[in-house]
């Protein structure tokens, strides 16, 4: 069968890629035709490598690699190196080899080519999955069109638009909102911008409760938090708020010593997002900023270990500290 070699900071078309493998199966033997290997040494890899699939149907074998190209540490010798080299060019019928190497996300690392494993790995069906830049919004519409097909709905243009700019280039968001979007259309197929206003929060949404928070305006900002609410769940909301103060803590340290392009790399947001939001928050103490963010981290940490009952309850003592 086949050899792949996958390898990217795109962790999520990675995962999605792997999943279209994975549905090939028979799915009443997953648990003999399915197997992950984690840069397993050796003896492990090259028992897996030669071992062909039993009698119910072809086999998938994933083998997680990042180990194999983190450090200088070299995982095999030569000779081990062309045992797997051989095995590879010599996998048996019905095996399918993928090797996948997930890169930190935005950290602009590559793999090291010099390496003897990335050339055996390299010769196979070898694909790389980058990041989409926040700035290519018309390759990020695109993966939404397609995306958006996969499921059975369609997006209009200005509805991607809007989903784009509240969102980024977090495409696991995306692809988790147009499922939400897919409930709300039914039983139509066409996803309007008035849909995504309505289901999903927007960086204004979120400004607007966080200001009211920092304005000390308390009461208000518990009706926006429970306005809020009929959109997330309280634990999706906390992650989204948290996930937008970490961006706007990135943006009030280093705005002043870097462009807004750059500054749009490392948070995921467009650039015109940053740019605004250098302006909205001129006036905000970064300080402020990263109490609530650890008000809101200690309430997310007493909710997931149960050491609290009510969860809104406990959401808005962390927003009134």
């Amino acid at each position: 069968m086949a050899v792949y070699f996958f390898y990217g900071d795109e962790d999520y078309n990675i995962e999605l890629e792997l999943e279209q493998m994975r549905a090939k199966l028979n799915p009443d033997f997953l648990s003999m035709s399915y197997q992950v290997l984690d840069n397993p040494d050796y003896s492990t890899l090259i028992t897996a490598l030669r071992t062909p699939p039993m009698m119910f149907g072809d086999m998938l074998l994933v083998i997680n690699s990042e180990g194999y190209f983190s450090g200088n540490k070299n995982w095999f010798e030569d000779s081990e190196l062309s045992d797997i080299d051989d095995a590879l060019k010599n996998n048996p019928q019905g095996l399918n080899i993928v090797f996948v190497v997930r890169l930190p996300r935005d950290e602009k690392k590559k793999l090291d080519s010099r390496k003897k494993l990335y050339k055996i790995l390299n010769k196979y069906n070898s694909k790389e999955f980058p990041t989409y830049k926040t700035y290519n919004t018309a390759e990020i519409s695109v993966w939404t069109k397609s995306r958006a097909k996969s499921k059975g709905i369609s997006l209009k243009d200005d509805a991607i638009e809007l989903l784009i700019e509240q969102i980024g280039n977090n495409l696991r968001q995306i692809d988790g909102e147009m499922d939400k979007l897919k409930l709300i259309a039914y039983p139509e197929k066409i996803v309007t911008k008035q849909m995504v206003e309505d289901i999903c929060i927007s960086n204004q949404d979120l400004f607007n409760f966080t200001e009211l928070v920092m304005k000390g305006e308390k009461d208000k900002a518990l009706l926006e938090f429970k306005r809020l609410l009929d959109k997330k769940h309280p634990l999706e909301l906390l992650s989204a708020i948290q996930t937008m103060l970490r961006k706007w803590i990135i943006i009030k340290t280093k705005s002043s010593g870097i462009f807004a392009f750059e500054l749009s790399k490392l948070t995921g947001m467009t650039e015109y997002g940053v740019k605004q939001t250098i302006q909205k928050l001129k006036k905000t103490p970064v300080s402020e900023l990263v109490k609530l963010k650890e008000n809101l981290f200690n309430a997310e940490f007493n909710i997931k270990s149960a050491e609290s009952i009510d969860i809104i309850s406990e959401v808005e003592c962390a927003i009134i500290r």
